[in-house]
């Protein structure tokens, strides 16, 4: 696995991919950070997949956000890959009640809000897997890996981008 930093106006972020896939994308020092990942990273400013990830990601945050896939492998349980497979299909603010709402009818399984947070807390790849955009059934912010301060930016400057 490989790595570098980028320097997003909300600090610095840890890129990690393997040779053509993402793996994970953290603010510094954020919850979870570099969750799953046990081998060494060696640092490769010039791997394509993280040259792709940071221009993908200045777009982002240049507001001239054009919708391109990135190839993500997020590092997790099954169980957690489905509810970060449902954050990818949301576009503009949800709740854990949605997320689980959509998980047991794709699934036909009974799952919690608990257990849908826990999964969402522990999303390896922020930003390009929103789980930003997952708001409380109060419609208050409530828990982000990156904090609540990186969560509210992100959300209003999203509400920004045509």
């Amino acid at each position: 696995m490989f790595y570098d930093y980028y320097d997003s106006p909300l600090g610095k972020m840890l890129i990690v991919v393997d040779d053509d896939s993402l793996i994970g994308l953290y603010f510094e020092n954020q919850k979870y950070f570099k969750y799953k990942i046990k081998t060494e990273l060696l640092k490769d400013s010039n791997n394509k997949t993280i040259i792709y990830t940071k221009n993908w990601l200045n777009s982002y945050f240049n507001k001239d956000f054009i919708n391109f896939e990135i190839n993500l492998k997020p590092i997790g349980t099954s169980y957690q890959n489905d509810i970060w497979n449902i954050l990818k299909t949301v576009h503009g603010k949800c709740t854990y009640k949605d997320i689980t709402i959509e998980y047991n009818k794709m699934f036909n399984k009974k799952t919690s809000f608990r257990a849908v947070a826990n999964a969402i807390s522990k999303n390896p790849i922020s930003i390009i897997i929103p789980c930003h955009r997952v708001i409380g059934t109060n419609g208050k912010l409530t828990g982000y890996a990156g904090g609540l301060s990186k969560k509210e930016w992100l959300l209003n400057h999203e509400n920004n981008i045509d």
